[in-house]
Parts: structure tokens; C-alpha cells; sequence
């Protein structure tokens, strides 16, 4: 911290909530750690085994029990030259045309996703260091904040969840703002509409930046990202295709058959990111680590989605999370692009609520852009809109309002949270 917050800092509630550690623990303060790296000339062998376990990360358990993710070196720094690659990293040259770089030494990144997530450290933290770029970390995310960090950093990436690219849309801190020192706008942790993304590119295109949000695809269980919209080449509702040495496949759900292509199933994943195991869980490790009859061990990811006959990748759905209702599949992902297609809606959220002729019926969230207000004539006119483009045995029975929808921890919109209220 500057000299003045290093001083302030004790005193705030924060932290006197946080426990001193001991001074003679099994651990070197970073000061120290700072000096003696000043005494070294070259760095010693590494003798390593770059496949041994180095890192746990949890699932965010957004479906169910998290579970401890056992990753490896190679797996972060497999992903991390994947993503600097996938990135086609661009600036503009003296013509004010797109010049592809390739490269991201002495640029600088906005890491303010939390580092106990893959995203945040895979990406955030470990991607932009192995690259050779500046991390400009925000410990904790505040609209204001980050509006700040934004005119006064001018970083070059800011990747993040859709639920901070919504709440950068609502804040008034950006108005008349010059964006164009964003080289790259990364959306992932969890799924893009269609619509957001529009909202975000207008937003983006209004501000000078001459990049759009671009969507990835990943899991903890791979780091993050394995797969990203390629750069001016974004097909509707796509995530991109795989990284590079990454292989995608759909497979029938509840097998290892590879379907045809634009054929609904699970989506898995092959490649050097994939994680070693889940930690003292060897069932949960065996369901989704499976070799197939092509000797490659495939990730099930747990998701649904189709792939097209380029190698476009389609995220459709958790398979945990769609809803069965009148013996239909439900998907919320697109009842909720749907319902934020709506000039009014700035986010909303679809759940299932248990019904005993039905088994489940629909149920939506929705938070209001500013300047409107949550009237019955509003309700209505959203309940008109879903009867236009939805059918029937998919609309919604009910839509509550809201100011705002619980996140997880990494930014997620909570949808058990929701369920669960909705369920009691």
C-alpha cells in the first residue's frame, strides 16, 4: 500500500477483523521475500515435476457440493500460453486501423476476479504474469472503483463476469469516458445472453473502444477458459472455439457416444489443462475423468451444449439446472435471453419451482434497468413480451422484481438462492 494507506490501514474495521498472524511462522513476509530477491543473481534449477499437484481450487458449487480441484503446473501455464495465443491480442497503429499483436509484454490487466477462482488466477493473475503484463489488482469489487481504475489505470484487458459488465452499464462514473486503450474485453465464469452482450458492445462502441466483449468457455476442473470467440468473427450465441491443443466433443448424456454435429449433449473437454483429480474423491474423480475409446481422457463437464460444423462451440445449459416441467425441457439460459431482449430489463434470472402437476414450473427474476420503475403495467407488459416469443408450457407462472440478485463469491448470479426461496 502508499505510505498513507499502509498507516490508515489498521485502523479500519476491515482490518482489525483479521487475526495477526504469528512472526516466526512457516512462512516468509513479503518484505523479506522482496529483499532476498534483490540478493539473487540467477534463479536456481527448477526440478520440479510440472504434472505433480501445484494448486487446489474449489468448484464454485453454484450445483450442488464444491469439491477440492487438484491442477497442476503444466495445467496453468498450458492455459495461460493457450489464452495469450487465443487472444489475438490488437492496438492500433499510427493509421488508427487494428494492428494484431500477439503478444502481451508491457501491457497492463484490470485483475479483479477473485483469486481463489480459476478465472481470477488462471487468468487474472497467472496469464497476464506468464505474458509479461502488468496485474492491476482490485481486492475488492466496487462499481465506483472500478469505474475509477478504468479512466486513471487505462488498463488494456479487463476480463470478468457478466454480472460486472451489467453493473458497468448501470453506473454513471463512465459517462463520456475514452475507452480506446482496451486491446480486449474477455467475458466468462458463467453464461453471456445474447442480449448483455449487445447492451455491452453498444456501450463499448459509445465510449471510443474499437474492441467488443468477447465470450469464452471453461471450467475450474481445466483452470478457466479453454475455449473463446475468436477475435471479429463472434457467431450468436456462441463461446468461440477451443484453444489451441484442446480438443471439445458432445457426447450423448450418460455416455461417451460423439453425436452428430448441432446435435444437443454434454460438452467435454481434452487437453493439458485438464485437472489431475478431485481431492480424496475418487468416485466424483472416475465420473468425470473418462477415457474413451480413442485413448484420450475427456473432462464431462456436466454441461450441455452442441458444436456446429465449423468447431463452434454452443453452451446451452447445466444439465443440473434445466427445468422439466409438463415432461419439456426447459433451458432458463434461453428464457432468460429473452425476457433481456426487453428495452426495460437489465438482468434476469429463471428458475424451477416444484409443482405437483407439473413437477416444475417457471419462475423469473428481474432487475430493472435504471429509470424504471417496478409497476404492475411493467409486470404485464414483460408477461406480453415472454407470450410473443415463448411457448406456452415454457412461460413464466410468475415474475418477481428485484433491485438486485445474489451473487457467489466470484460474481455468479446465486440461482440456488433463488430456487431455494422459491422452493420453502
Amino acid at each position: 500500500l502508499p505510505p498513507a494507506l499502509a498507516l490508515a490501514y489498521p485502523l479500519t474495521k476491515a482490518a482489525r477483523k483479521i487475526q495477526k498472524p504469528p512472526k516466526n511462522g512457516d512462512y516468509i513476509w513479503y518484505k523479506d521475500f522482496l529483499k532476498q530477491g534483490k540478493q539473487i543473481a540467477t534463479l536456481p534449477p527448477d526440478d520440479t515435476d510440472c504434472a505433480a499437484g501445484a494448486s487446489v481450487l474449489y468448484s464454485g458449487g453454484t450445483t450442488g457440493t464444491t469439491k477440492g480441484i487438484l491442477l497442476s503446473s503444466l495445467n496453468f501455464n498450458a492455459t495461460a500460453l493457450q489464452t495469450i495465443a487465443a487472444s489475438g491480442v490488437v492496438k492500433l497503429d499510427d493509421g488508427g486501423n487494428l494492428d494484431h499483436l500477439g503478444s502481451i509484454s508491457g501491457l497492463k490487466m484490470l485483475s479483479v476476479m477473485p483469486v481463489f477462482h480459476g478465472f481470477g488466477l488462471g487468468i487474472g493473475i497467472h496469464t497476464a504474469l506468464v505474458g509479461g503484463a502488468r496485474c492491476i489488482l482490485m481486492p475488492q469489487f466496487n462499481v465506483k472503483t472500478y469505474a475509477r481504475y478504468l479512466k486513471t489505470k487505462k488498463p488494456n484487458f479487463i476480463p470478468g463476469v457478466p454480472t460486472l459488465f451489467e453493473a458497468l452499464l448501470r453506473t454513471e462514473d463512465l459517462e463520456g469516458v475514452d475507452l480506446s486503450f482496451l486491446m480486449g474485453v474477455f467475458s466468462g465464469g458463467d453464461s453471456l445472453s445474447i442480449e448483455l452482450k449487445k447492451k455491452v458492445d453498444v456501450f463499448l462502441k459509445a465510449h471510443n473502444a474499437k474492441v467488443q466483449i468477447r465470450e469464452g468457455y471453461g471450467t475450474t476442473e481445466c483452470v478457466t477458459a479453454s475455449c473463446l470467440t475468436p477475435v471479429d468473427y463472434a457467431r450468436t450465441g456462441s463461446i468461440g472455439v477451443p484453444f489451441c491443443d484442446t480438443y471439445y466433443k458432445i457426447v450423448a448424456v450418460g455416455t461417451e457416444d460423439e453425436v452428430e454435429a448441432n446435435t444437443e449433449g454434454e460438452i467435454c473437454i481434452s487437453g493439458p489443462s485438464v485437472m489431475l483429480c478431485y481431492i480424496d474423491n475418487p468416485e466424483e474423480t472416475a465420473q468425470t475423468l473418462r477415457r474413451h475409446a480413442d485413448g484420450r481422457i475427456w473432462l464431462h463437464t456436466g454441461d450441455l451444449g452442441t458444436m456446429d460444423e465449423d468447431g463452434f462451440i454452443y453452451f446451452k445449459q447445466r444439465i443440473k439446472r434445466m427445468i422439466i416441467t409438463s415432461g419439456y425441457n426447459v433451458y432458463p439460459s434461453q428464457l432468460e435471453n429473452i425476457i433481456d431482449s426487453h428495452e426495460k430489463v437489465l438482468l434476469s434470472c429463471v428458475v424451477g419451482v416444484k409443482d405437483k402437476y407439473k413437477m416444475q414450473k417457471v419462475k423469473a427474476y428481474v432487475v430493472l434497468r435504471p429509470g424504471f420503475e417496478p409497476t404492475e403495467e411493467v409486470r404485464e407488459e414483460l408477461m406480453a413480451h415472454c407470450r410473443k416469443h415463448i411457448a406456452k408450457y415454457a412461460m413464466p407462472y410468475e415474475i418477481e422484481f428485484r433491485e438486485e440478485l445474489p451473487k457467489t463469491l466470484v460474481g455468479k448470479v446465486a440461482y440456488r438462492v433463488l430456487e431455494e426461496e422459491s422452493n420453502a
